[in-house]
């Protein structure tokens, strides 16, 4: 028997899974779209990865980060729930051990990570606009006909980038119409985005921050060539971008399971699994907080968002 351990990161556009072993090798992995239901998207999730998972690999624990942890965390019953800060600096920290400057763009945040011989000394997070993360790209490659796969390489073949106001996603919008209309051609307005992206996120989330090499860049967005180009220029350092950059935290919640495993065996088999939330405002008290109730097989389980303990009843 082989142990394996599942790591999940649930974001608000995707879900990640990966499967590592004892040694912290990667066994399977996937990623798809959780297309606002996390938990839809998990029992998929864990279904496509039962199918090619060795029969002599037994999961011996089971790690959950990512925008709705908690929530998927009771699903599964897992041993290990983590933010995101601390899963991708695990991740990274396995593949490069010297790494200072962790860069991560993914579907609608962006967070920075500053490390000082393996320790978080630093962070920043950006989540409350979307102004040059994948959604952001993905509605603008739509606006110019092009798949967002396609931008990487067509930025790569501009020597005009256009200046693109993205610190605001709505002025983006309109001043890429605009440079449009006057005729701008399109891959230098694509190279544009892809430097105002790169801008947008140093002067924001990067802000103030000391960054230094080695530099690793990770996330969806991570796999756009343009990105990585104008990261490299502005920065005037390597960026280093793994295969597995967009499963990152994955591996890191993977690894974290790991180290807090027990006599356990977890099943990936939770589709018949009865589990419903329920959202109600509290009026108890003069807080009135909006409070989610989980349920699993019809038991009350947990409570999300109340600030006092009436709430949790």
């Amino acid at each position: 028997m082989r142990k394996g351990y599942l790591g999940i990161d649930i974001g608000s556009i995707s879900t990640k899974g990966v499967i590592i072993d004892e040694k912290g090798k990667m066994i399977s992995s996937l990623y798809i779209w959780t297309e606002g239901s996390p938990v839809t998207a998990v029992k998929k999730l864990l279904h496509e990865l039962k199918q090619t998972l060795p029969k002599d690999v037994k999961i011996k624990g089971i790690g959950t980060t990512g925008s709705a942890r908690k929530l998927i965390g009771l699903l599964v019953s897992a041993n290990t729930v983590k933010n995101e800060i601390t899963a991708h600096a695990v991740g990274t920290l396995h593949y490069y051990p010297n790494v200072k400057t962790i860069l991560e763009i993914g579907g609608q945040d962006s967070k920075i990570i500053l490390l000082d011989k393996g320790i978080i000394k630093d962070y920043a997070m950006n989540t409350l606009c979307a102004a040059g993360t994948g959604s952001f790209l993905s509605s603008q490659a739509k606006r110019l006909d092009l798949k967002v796969e396609e931008f990487g390489d067509v930025a790569l073949t501009s020597k005009n980038p256009v200046k693109i106001a993205a610190r605001c996603t709505v002025f983006a919008e309109s001043d890429l119409i605009h440079k449009a209309q006057v005729g701008y051609e399109k891959k230098d307005i694509v190279a544009g985005l892809c430097k105002s992206i790169v801008l947008n996120y140093l002067n924001n989330v990067g802000k103030g921050k000391k960054i230094e090499g080695p530099i690793v860049f990770q996330g969806g967005v991570s796999k756009n060539k343009g990105v990585v180009k104008f990261f490299k220029e502005i920065l005037k350092e390597d960026i280093i971008v793994d295969e597995n950059s967009h499963l990152m935290g994955a591996i890191g919640i993977a690894i974290l399971s790991k180290r807090k495993e027990t006599e356990k065996e977890y099943t990936l088999s939770i589709e018949n699994i009865s589990f419903e939330t329920k959202g109600i405002e509290c009026t108890h008290c003069p807080n009135h907080c909006e409070i989610v109730k989980i349920y699993k097989e019809g038991k009350h389980i947990d409570t999300f968002g109340n600030k006092c303990p009436v709430g949790e009843k």
